[in-house]
């Protein structure tokens, strides 16, 4: 009797096989389950610093009422959670900020301190350039008087005062489904106080971990023409070993 002839893939299909489930699983990852960013501002200092690269993890936080809520081990955000989220002025930005207050919390900042529901809250994270001060009325103390229909000068070139439904007694009451969030580096960080609060469905997930760190300048990285894309192609071919931060390697965001 005669054996049934057996077929063998080429070394071409299987290869070409290989590169498609790899692409997919790629593609799935990064969509449902981790993304990678890095640090362009520095904002986060001394936690994040620019040139750091991290990994998200896009699942932390889960979506409300998802199938995949009962299966995964997923938890509600929490207050000193860093997150990743689509910047609510400009949704194709991501910016990187701690949570400081949650929705229904009542939020003041007086002298750089922060209370919330009338208590301090001990930040060990954060930094400050100087004392408080320096003119800014948004930065040290907040919230500020509101002034309806009049734009504040100084604040991303000015805008309108974006809470005045939101201030009660002097304090700022995060309303349901969103947070308030700031940078660590409270003298030199774009956030909350600024430009309002962040939509839970605008949060990306949670700060995972630094999988990389190459020490770069903040201005180099603000530039995004061709020819500025080549000189960071070209520092990099020729610094990578000398300006990586190996001691940051696979250090988690906390």
């Amino acid at each position: 009797m005669s054996e049934a002839p057996q077929f063998r893939k080429s070394t071409a299909r299987e290869y070409f096989e290989s590169l498609v489930i790899t692409v997919i699983l790629a593609l799935f990852g990064t969509t449902f389950i981790i993304q990678a960013f890095k640090i362009p501002t520095p904002s986060m200092e001394n936690n994040l610093l620019v040139g750091d690269h991290l990994l998200v993890n896009k699942f932390a936080f889960g979506t409300p009422g998802s199938m995949l809520d009962a299966v995964l081990p997923l938890r509600t955000i929490e207050r000193g959670d860093v997150i990743v989220f689509r910047y609510p002025e400009d949704l194709t930005k991501h910016y990187v900020k701690r949570v400081i207050a949650l929705p229904g919390e009542r939020f003041r900042l007086v002298d750089q301190e922060v209370f919330v529901n009338g208590e301090p809250v001990d930040e060990p994270y954060k930094m400050h350039i100087g004392p408080p001060g320096g003119g800014d009325p948004f930065r040290d103390h907040f919230p500020p008087q509101p002034h309806p229909g009049r734009i504040y000068s100084g604040v991303d070139g000015g805008r309108f005062w974006p809470y005045q439904d939101h201030v009660v007694g002097g304090e700022l009451v995060v309303p349901e489904g969103h947070y308030f969030a700031m940078g660590d580096n409270r003298d030199n960080s774009s956030d909350s106080r600024y430009w309002g609060f962040v939509p839970a469905d605008d949060i990306v997930g949670k700060a995972l971990v630094i999988y990389w760190s190459y020490d770069a300048d903040a201005a180099a990285y603000a530039q995004t023409s061709f020819l500025a894309r080549i000189r960071q192609i070209g520092d990099l071919v020729v610094n990578f070993f000398g300006k990586t931060r190996w001691s940051r390697t696979f250090q988690v965001v906390r």
